[in-house]
């Protein structure tokens, strides 16, 4: 067995959802297919599970995940609060940073690029669960220590207290999760948005939902805003209901 990969590129043919999460999967899928993705790379899953092993983490995830029950908030705003403390405390071990450092460097050789640090969930997006907007995106990072710093909060935020919880009804066991983190080149927008492949109100399929704002998506995604909403015929492309906001 060769060493884990700690890298990999966005649109790397060997991307299974275990190694690169749901957000590194889909869009690796969409790079391959010649969308527009910016590019970028991805920090898979075993770079997570050096960091946890280097720092003896594995026991306390266990520990703490076992005391903190799915219907007592304080148990897990107080589990989640420890876990946190142990990654902000540990160190990245060196040959997972210098390859994060390298594929930083390949992204752009001249300058430090800004950067989107975005959570991809192993667990995300199954067909039975939406761990959809559980874990956190940093925008507009710029340069290795902050990129550095903006990974080693990806990995903790999957230690939130909602996510716990959430994790605790799946049934899905502490020992069973792990973090990939996608790396791209930043985009300045002027408009962002999510769409829906199905009106997420109605379950209707035949319909597309797309909310939209001002500027970077993170304000829809934080619930910072409300956005315009329009709800489109999938088969025509045409808007049935326009809700500006």
């Amino acid at each position: 067995m060769g060493m884990p990969s700690f890298t990999l590129p966005l649109d790397a043919p060997e991307a299974p959802l275990a190694i690169v999460g749901g957000k590194g999967a889909g869009l690796s899928r969409l790079a391959r297919a010649g969308f527009p993705v910016p590019p970028g790379f991805v920090i898979t899953t075993a770079a997570y599970r050096a960091f946890v092993e280097a720092n003896g983490l594995q026991e306390h995830l266990e520990a703490m995940g076992r005391q903190a029950s799915p219907d007592d908030p304080a148990s897990l705003e107080a589990a989640s609060r420890a876990i946190r403390r142990l990654f902000e405390r540990g160190s990245i071990p060196e040959p997972v940073a210098a390859a994060i450092v390298r594929a930083y460097r390949r992204l752009s050789p001249a300058a430090p690029l800004p950067v989107a640090v975005r959570s991809s969930a192993t667990a995300e997006d199954l067909p039975e669960a939406s761990f959809a907007g559980q874990q956190e995106t940093y925008l507009n990072v710029q340069g290795e220590e902050a990129l550095l710093e903006a990974v080693r909060r990806c990995w903790a935020s999957l230690w939130t207290a909602r996510a716990i919880a959430y994790r605790a009804r799946q049934g899905i066991a502490p020992a069973a999760v792990g973090l990939a983190v996608v790396v791209q080149q930043m985009v300045p927008a002027d408009v962002s948005g999510i769409l829906f492949t199905a009106n997420p109100t109605t379950g209707a399929r035949d319909e597309i939902v797309i909310n939209a704002a001002w500027g970077l998506g993170e304000a829809i995604v934080g619930g910072r805003v409300t956005p315009a909403t329009f709800v489109v015929e999938k088969a025509t492309g045409r808007v049935r209901r326009r809700i500006i906001a």
